[in-house]
């Protein structure tokens, strides 16, 4: 048994839905395992024409399958997730605007009043237009309501009439923005199957993974590229709009309760756009999703989709229609402004409401809103504010509002991601392994490199185990000052990194701890396997003894694991490449300069001698030093360590510093990773 709510009026009707699954018809195991559709819910959804009501008993993926006409009524899933109704009141924005006066030498911040306040109310499964010239605030708009807005605004948003909670509101609500940032190197099936994954609840998704990213791949036309790359600049993938359109899909693979899309049919030809909305339209009526869309004047056919218009002005942005999409064009021809024969509805309220126009009556527009709309509006925004419905909590742990469900505290209904830490790490590690495999630079690079330029430089100090102390001390120094530079190589991959994964746990598929712990277990080993192949290779050449090998390897790898958390620490500190750039330089000079043979501890100034405390190449360096005097044995040895003030302290408290460092470094790539550099919008 399942219910239906009827939000408008508060109340909780049960009506009993027959169950997609109870059907006699309900059709047979196909040979992968999952099921065949039956032949008569496809029949009925291959006639949806003119006034038919789709029932509960027709397949969501039939439909979804068989788009139907915009004026199809889709009757809710036996499936459908419980629903959420959104109200928002006196949603306003204004943008800080410094400007320096003259005679005075401090700024005085003015607000520029980017979006008037607004107020409105969406249905439970609404498809919902948001339109407006530039400037007029709608994607302003849009991430208030979706709670992506980072900077202050003032108003109130509220969910089935109660207050989002910031901790579980991104898991009942998706969000598809206006940048496709996807790995280059991911393929179409698996990008829509990571969101499908990382936001699967068990009691909210009325299909397995796999079969319903087979569903997504149909309805939004990707099922003949569904192994094809993404694709980027670098690499040859599937086109821009079929990149759009998995952005849209893997938005809808999150079965969320409130889905909001900014501009999703941009780049897309007006077939495909409309594709996308009706696919969108059969996901709001199916499963009771609200959906909100920014649209840029869709065609006509596009346009009847859609329940609800909200159109707004700009500059300021303010509202001047807010009611169904099919009531649009009788309340134009009510203020007098009809729209003309053979013109596009959409194109007409747009002309009107975009200053500067021809057809411009936005200010008319405004004030007729104002005074004849308006107050219905804010009394229907109050009645709403008052009616209570299910809490995200309970929303978590139901299916259409019709059971508590055994899905309780314990089993992560108030956590904040929908999966478990170990699962995060497990989705993530996977696609790391599958692009670090697909990649060959993220390969040869970090293995390849390392190898050429141990052989260069390993040639050029060929035979220095049996020269001079002096020289296997700058042997010494050149292999710790290749292996600190080495890691620069790779800022601008952890920086490229770090941006994907803003974008995607701001959507809570995972946590900064499992994608940053998932990182590391791939590309460590990998560099770690090219440091050691460079410093192999270095001593094969220096024919250095077996006993200066081992101490030399193992400062070498200390002083790896040192740089590596330097410059991953650096990476989650600085806005972009180049101020990663202008951070990591000074470190690693500073580093290598303080290292007791660039400069002594005696030369050093006192004011900076403190530096040599915490320089690991410093302590690699002097332990290095200390072994090959020993194995020189001879006179010269004790007088290198005394000319350049070595005591024979042994290593372990060069261990312990390093060991310190390695731990500091890390925590604090995380801390960063968790409060620093946030998508802004």
């Amino acid at each position: 048994m399942s219910t239906n709510w009827n939000m408008a009026n508060c109340l909780f009707e049960p009506q009993p839905l027959s169950s997609e699954s109870e059907s006699s018809d309900s059709g047979e195991e196909s040979s992968d395992g999952h099921r065949a559709f039956p032949k008569s819910a496809i029949s009925r959804a291959s006639t949806m024409s003119g006034n038919n009501v789709l029932d509960q008993s027709t397949d969501t993926e039939v439909l979804l399958r068989n788009l139907p006409m915009a004026n199809g009524n889709i009757a809710p899933s036996a499936y459908a997730l419980p629903p959420a109704s959104l109200t928002f009141r006196d949603l306003s924005f204004k943008l800080p605007d410094t400007k320096r006066w003259p005679c005075i030498s401090k700024s005085k911040t003015v607000g520029r009043t980017i979006l008037q306040p607004c107020n409105g109310h969406f249905d439970p499964g609404e498809l919902v237009a948001l339109m407006g010239p530039s400037g007029s605030g709608k994607t302003t708009l849009l991430d208030m309501l979706a709670m992506k807005k980072t900077a202050p605004y003032e108003g109130e948003v509220s969910v089935n009439g109660r207050p989002r909670d910031k901790r579980l509101f991104r898991r009942i609500a998706a969000y598809v923005g206006q940048e496709d940032i996807m790995p280059p190197h991911w393929k179409v099936r698996e990008a829509i199957s990571f969101n499908a994954k990382l936001k699967y609840t068990p009691v909210r998704t009325h299909r397995n993974v796999d079969a319903w990213v087979d569903v997504l791949l149909d309805s939004f036309g990707l099922g003949a590229v569904q192994d094809s790359l993404i694709g980027g600049i670098d690499v040859r993938g599937i086109s821009g709009g079929q990149r759009r359109r998995v952005s849209l899909a893997r938005g809808v693979a999150a079965h969320a309760s409130l889905l909001f899309c900014d501009e999703p049919t941009s780049g897309l030809s007006a077939t495909d756009a409309e594709l996308c909305i009706r696919a969108l339209r059969v996901i709001s009526k199916r499963l009771c999703v609200t959906t909100v869309v920014v649209i840029h004047q869709p065609r006509t056919e596009v346009a009847e989709l859609f329940d609800r218009l909200v159109l707004l002005t700009s500059f300021p942005g303010r509202m001047v229609y807010f009611g169904g999409m099919d009531k649009a064009q009788a309340y134009w021809a009510n203020l007098g402004h009809p729209v003309p024969a053979n013109v596009n509805p959409t194109d007409w309220f747009m002309d009107t409401a975009t200053p500067g126009t021809r057809q411009d009556i936005s200010e008319f527009l405004v004030k007729a809103f104002t005074q004849n709309e308006y107050p219905t509006l804010i009394d229907q925004v109050e009645r709403q504010m008052l009616c209570k419905g299910l809490t995200m909590q309970d929303m978590l742990g139901s299916r259409s509002g019709s059971r508590p469900s055994s899905y309780g505290e314990g089993d992560g209904k108030s956590r904040k991601h929908s999966t478990g830490f170990c699962t995060q790490i497990g989705v993530l590690l996977g696609r790391k392994v599958r692009l670090t495999v697909r990649n060959p630079l993220a390969l040869g690079l970090p293995l390849l490199v390392p190898v050429v330029q141990g052989i260069i430089v390993g040639y050029m100090f060929e035979g220095t185990g049996h020269k001079r102390l002096d020289r296997q001390v700058m042997f010494s120094f050149c292999l710790l000052t290749m292996l600190c530079l080495a890691g620069t190589m790779g800022l601008v991959v952890l920086i490229n990194d770090r941006i994907l994964m803003k974008y995607e746990a701001s959507e809570q598929l995972y946590s900064e701890f499992a994608w940053a712990f998932s990182t590391q277990v791939v590309d460590v080993p990998i560099a770690l396997v090219g440091a050691l192949l460079n410093v192999a290779v270095m001593l094969f050449f220096a024919e250095m003894q077996a006993e200066i090998y081992r101490t030399i390897v193992l400062w070498a790898l200390l002083l790896f694991f040192v740089y590596d958390s330097l410059f991953s620490f650096i990476a989650a500190v600085a806005a972009d490449t180049r101020q990663a750039q202008v951070l990591a330089s000074p470190c690693v000079s500073i580093f290598m300069l303080f290292n007791g043979f660039v400069v002594t501890k005696a030369d050093a100034p006192s004011l900076f001698r403190w530096i040599f405390y915490i320089s690991p190449n410093a302590y690699a360096m002097e332990a290095i030093a200390q072994k090959l005097a020993e194995a020189d044995d001879s006179l010269a040895g004790q007088m290198l360590l005394t000319s350049f003030g070595i005591d024979a302290t042994g290593d372990s408290k060069g261990i312990q510093v390093m060991l310190g460092m390695i731990v500091c470094l890390r925590f604090g790539q995380l801390i960063a990773l968790k409060k620093l550099n946030h998508i802004q919008r």
